[in-house]
């Protein structure tokens, strides 16, 4: 972040609620009803730090402007309807959300590699039957022998090979 965008974030943290959610809304581009002051600063931080690296990758030439349209085109200037398309095609999934700004960071994560693409796999209603809880507390020298034990035999957790030695013990 650059020391301007820093006192700009130091200014703005000095000014009462009501003109700080109408400058996070010039800055941001988005009206904003929330009270919490952290959480519009680091907004607007963000808002700041992102139009930071949109000029600084600019194109220098009029041919890389013009092929500028695909998927890196500005994410914030497409409507929720667009983003929510995009976002079928990027993730792989639908998705009920209608915050410009959650699907704009969703978008980017999935691009940098950072979530899960592709459809979720949930279990079926009824494909287990009656699940029951059971509460497990163990020493700190007893859980770890365990730790030890699970990936020493190359089970995938400690759940695992607790689920594997009580159905052999019951067999």
């Amino acid at each position: 972040m650059t020391s301007t965008n820093r006192r700009t974030l130091e200014s703005l943290s000095k000014v009462r609620l009501p003109e700080l959610q109408a400058r996070f809304g010039e800055i941001v581009g988005e009206p904003t009803r929330s009270p919490n002051k952290t959480f519009l600063l680091r907004r607007i931080g963000e808002a700041l730090e992102a139009r930071e690296q949109q000029t600084s990758a600019e194109p220098t030439t009029a041919a890389t402007t013009t092929t500028d349209a695909g998927p890196k085109a500005k994410l914030t200037k497409l409507s929720v309807a667009e983003l929510q398309a995009m976002y079928r095609e990027v993730v792989g999934r639908e998705t009920r959300s209608s915050d410009s700004a959650y699907l704009v960071w969703k978008l980017r994560q999935a691009q940098k590699g950072r979530i899960r693409v592709g459809p979720i796999e949930r279990r079926a209603p009824g494909e287990v039957a009656d699940v029951k809880v059971l509460p497990l507390r163990m020493t700190a020298a007893e859980l770890e022998a365990l730790d030890e034990a699970w990936r020493r035999l190359g089970f995938k957790s400690r759940t695992a090979m607790i689920r594997k030695a009580i159905a052999a013990m019951l067999a």
